[in-house]
């Protein structure tokens, strides 16, 4: 019963998921960068993955490197496959388009709605100051820049004659549009992504995540790094992603927020990550530099700031290139200074996505206020993960037997309680013989609902079962510490010294080492075990660099 009112509630909230189909790789125009082999191997693969038409693909003769002139970019990229869609009856003008002076002249019909970039198609168009730009003294002098993401000013292709000045943003019209179909050609924007990253290899491998996150789902947590603002012009940040963390936890997701002004610290256990959003530090920071980052197939991974994409061939520099070396599979960013309002709102970003059931692609675009200037939008347009309804997610796993169903029922658990359900109902839920019960996930979830109901010796066995079932590097990291609070909390301090010191043991490099020790050395005092206690002060003073 619980489990078919559930379902019946999630399948009304994604309605609008259910009644829309795949998009074909007919939809899609790629062009790649004729010069460099790499560039078109990254083209093949992701036609071939997506069912490209080969007569929409097309190699052009462009720089090698990641930027642009201004002139590169028009003659070299913007006509030609202008002239491309137009002899290939993929954009169709009024038959008076042809010498027409009309300003901004949109196509009639299209019959694609996204252009991907493949690796080595150039990222940015230079600034060039000395570019004659009629109309340009009327934008205010900060935003006078006409340098520009590619991407950014590829999506305004379809407006022939285009009447405003190449400096400064232009207004997006399907900001925030509430019918994906609505992004398209016809009212004048395409929708443009690119598979890029630091390697070939590394853009290549985007839309197979891609492909296995639509087969599978995109399962994990989600993980929001606000910066605890109050006030002020920056506070629009602060609401977006608090806006995206709320929409994640209502489609039932796990969601973890972190509100203090620095970023997530390095010891920080981001385990299982389907979903990021923070902002702002200069270069990927915190969990992120770690060797092993736990990116689930087709995560998301966004952080705001503003050279976070200003170069994608660095696995250290920014943020953009380090995310999908770390296995992310789609972020935007921005080539250059584009100031807040001019980078994407993530809290619509995440209610189209999520939800409203869009591509990225029709996300990404529908995210941003402003175009023709420096986000860059990374990974496959197409990728689609929440194109089933919850219920179809969880039949199609059930029926495979596959592992990662404990994630999908961990999604009706967290719904539930969204939805109002008590604690214990849904601990009645995750109990049932049809749920997985050989699951680190879920038995950690079994210990926090206990917890809220203040069954603390439940909510440490549960933990400690846990434990065994075989968690991730980074889940055992979070579990151990929740579960030496509750020890602690308890009265069982002895049980958590041996916790600790186990966990010490088998993970000898953990990078929050000496919180672990001076906990330890002040439960050890407590007990009187001064011989225990004065072995941890020696650990704590080689950590502190003292003898």
């Amino acid at each position: 019963m619980f489990k078919t009112f559930l379902a019946g509630t999630l399948s009304g909230m994604a309605l609008v998921v259910a009644l829309r189909g795949a998009e074909p790789g007919a939809s899609v125009v790629l062009i790649y960068n004729a010069r460099m082999r790499e560039s078109k191997n990254v083209a093949n693969h992701y036609a071939t993955r997506r069912n490209v038409p080969a007569s929409q693909i097309i190699g052009l003769d462009l720089p090698t490197g990641e930027t642009m002139s201004r002139t590169e970019y028009r003659q070299q990229l913007q006509q030609p496959l202008l002239k491309f869609l137009q002899q290939n009856k993929l954009f169709v003008y009024p038959p008076s388009a042809a010498g027409s002076e009309q300003k901004d002249l949109k196509p009639i019909a299209a019959s694609i709605r996204y252009a991907v970039l493949a690796y080595g198609v150039p990222l940015r168009i230079a600034e060039d100051p000395s570019l004659a730009d009629p109309g340009a003294e009327g934008i205010r002098e900060v935003l006078r820049r006409n340098g520009a993401a590619v991407d950014s000013e590829l999506s305004t292709l379809p407006v022939l004659n285009l009447s405003v000045p190449l400096a400064g943003p232009q207004a997006n019209p399907l900001y925030g549009c509430l019918h994906p179909s609505w992004l398209d050609p016809t009212n004048g924007l395409l929708l443009v992504a690119r598979l890029d990253g630091p390697s070939a290899a590394v853009a290549r491998a985007l839309v197979d995540k891609a492909l296995e996150a639509e087969t599978n789902g995109l399962w994990g947590r989600g993980y929001f790094d606000l910066r605890g603002l109050t006030n002020g012009s920056y506070k629009e940040g602060d609401d977006w992603i608090r806006a995206a963390a709320d929409i994640t936890r209502r489609f039932g997701y796990e969601a973890v927020v972190d509100d203090k002004p620095e970023t997530f610290p390095v010891a920080f256990p981001m385990s299982q990550i389907a979903l990021y959003a923070g902002w702002y530090d200069l270069n990927a920071s915190g969990p992120f530099t770690r060797p092993k980052v736990e990116f689930m197939p087709g995560a998301f991974a966004y952080h705001l700031q503003s050279f976070s994409a200003h170069t994608l061939r660095s696995t250290t520099q920014n943020w953009c290139g380090p995310l999908l070396a770390a296995g992310a599979t789609a972020t935007m960013g921005s080539i250059d200074e584009p100031f807040l309002d001019g980078t994407p709102n993530i809290g619509v970003f995440f209610a189209c996505w999520l939800p409203g059931g869009y591509t990225f692609g029709e996300a990404a675009h529908a995210s941003q206020r402003v175009l023709s200037w420096q986000t860059t939008v990374i990974g496959d347009p197409l990728y689609r993960p929440f194109g089933k309804t919850p219920r179809e997610q969880h039949d199609a796993l059930a029926q495979r037997h596959s592992k990662l169903l404990e994630w999908a029922d961990l999604r009706y658990a967290d719904e539930s309680l969204v939805l109002g359900l008590k604690p214990g109902e849904v601990v009645q839920y995750l109990l049932r013989p049809d749920v997985p019960q050989d699951s680190a996930v879920l038995a950690e979830k079994l210990a926090d609902l206990y917890l809220m109901e203040g069954q603390d010796e439940l909510s440490i066995k549960a933990f400690r079962r846990a434990l065994k079932l075989g968690p991730t590097p980074q889940q055992r990291v979070r579990l151990t510490l929740s579960l030496g609070n509750r020890l602690v909390a308890s009265a069982h301090e002895e049980d958590a010294l041996a916790l600790y010191d186990d966990f010490l043991k088998k993970c000898p490099d953990y990078s929050d080492a000496m919180d672990l020790y001076t906990k330890m050395e002040t439960l050890a005092t407590k007990l009187g075990q001064t011989r225990r206690a004065e072995r941890y002060a020696r650990e704590i003073a080689k950590l502190t660099g003292g003898k």
